[in-house]
């Protein structure tokens, strides 16, 4: 892509709400026009955040297993409506179960976690959750930010940082601070901004279906209290990383489980991703980028899988 090119798809990255990559706002005038639009995404360089979903996939022992089967085949349905005259058609469908909230990656709605049974907003936790409807006071899943599901993006690529530019993954129960953060971000040249999404990486996605047992194991690398800390003082909206519960396990700080969960999304209503797929990125080292996130739209749930993807010039 040569460098009006380059200019021309961060102009459109700011008209999707990417507040322009590195380009600045995009002014009426400047504005593509609908095909313009599509070309420039279009030639974007595209990276998937997601890994394969499937029964080998790491599912924490808390949650629900992950079951898929194909309740009727091409053959079953063939034989019961191939019989019908003139008839040539047959279909598959499936039976799925996992848990709502976890995926491969997996968001976690604001409702998703409470601090001493209130949620963010002060919302008492009891009361939201008393109705089969799921988590009222428009906590859930399907109240998540039409504006977040296409976001300028910073990648943290921690892992790389520690590690003097190899890919290592980080140490089991490693704690990313605040200076792991900075310097990070320092290293990369780059600038997370008010409104920003944030992904950092831990190498810990180079385990996920390959060694499952250090993947969900009692320790894990991620943020600590005093990243999530810089998070909230950044203004971050949404933060992820590679591992399966995104903070630093064990997660306790004195007797007190998930602080950093409590901090994010209780205290401040920051959105968690967790499982993301980030080796693309660190490979690429394409630090700045537009996010797209699509939860489902599930009335109530405390949290969604996800097919995420990232687009750089």
């Amino acid at each position: 892509m040569n460098d009006v090119s380059r200019r021309q798809w961060l102009r459109t990255a700011g008209t999707l709400g990417v507040a322009a990559a590195a380009a600045g706002t995009a002014t009426a005038q400047s504005r593509p026009s609908a095909d313009e639009l599509v070309r420039t995404v279009k030639g974007a360089r595209l990276f998937d955040l997601s890994f394969t979903w499937n029964e080998q996939s790491p599912v924490l022992s808390l949650n629900p297993p992950y079951s898929f089967a194909l309740n009727r085949t091409h053959r079953m349905t063939h034989e019961i409506f191939g019989q019908v005259p003139g008839s040539r058609v047959s279909w598959a469908s499936e039976i799925m179960y996992f848990s709502g909230q976890h995926g491969a990656p997996t968001i976690d709605a604001i409702g998703h976690i409470g601090r001493d049974l209130k949620l963010h907003g002060g919302v008492d936790a009891v009361a939201a959750t008393s109705t089969p409807g799921g988590i009222g006071n428009n906590l859930g899943i399907d109240n998540f930010p039409a504006d977040l599901m296409v976001n300028r993006v910073v990648f943290l690529d921690v892992a790389r940082q520690i590690a003097s530019g190899r890919p290592d993954p980080l140490a089991p129960s490693f704690e990313v601070t605040a200076t792991h953060l900075d310097q990070t971000a320092k290293a990369q040249g780059v600038e997370v901004r008010r409104g920003d999404s944030l992904l950092i990486r831990t190498g810990w996605g180079q385990y996920f279906a390959k060694d499952n047992a250090k993947y969900l194991g009692e320790q894990s690398p991620g943020p600590g209290q005093d990243a999530a800390r810089w998070i909230i003082d950044k203004g971050v909206r949404l933060a992820g990383d590679d591992t399966a519960t995104f903070e630093k396990r064990p997660a306790a700080y004195g007797k007190e489980l998930f602080s950093v969960h409590m901090m994010l999304l209780a205290d401040n209503g920051i959105y968690i991703v967790e499982n993301a797929n980030l080796e693309p990125l660190g490979d690429a080292k394409a630090y700045v980028a537009l996010l797209i996130l699509t939860p489902l739209r599930i009335q109530g749930a405390s949290g969604s899988p996800l097919r995420a993807i990232a687009l750089t010039p």
